[in-house]
């Protein structure tokens, strides 16, 4: 079986957030370089933006605590 094969069976049903326009779209869309994802829903991939955000502030914030 190809690669190719291996991955369209990994990413059925998936969702993803494009972040060319902004919104969720199923597999079938934009391509990966431009998408945050796959999520199991599309609410969780909605909250994609929120996510990489929080995960942001605490990496930053982690930083801060490593300099002292």
């Amino acid at each position: 079986m190809s690669l190719r094969g291996r991955i369209d069976r990994v990413s059925d049903g998936q969702w993803w957030f494009c972040l060319k326009h902004m919104r969720v779209e199923p597999d079938k869309g934009c391509p990966n370089k431009d998408r945050l994802g796959p999520y199991a829903s599309e609410q969780e991939a909605a909250g994609a933006l929120q996510r990489a955000a929080d995960r942001n502030k605490a990496w930053d914030e982690a930083d801060l605590d490593d300099d002292d």
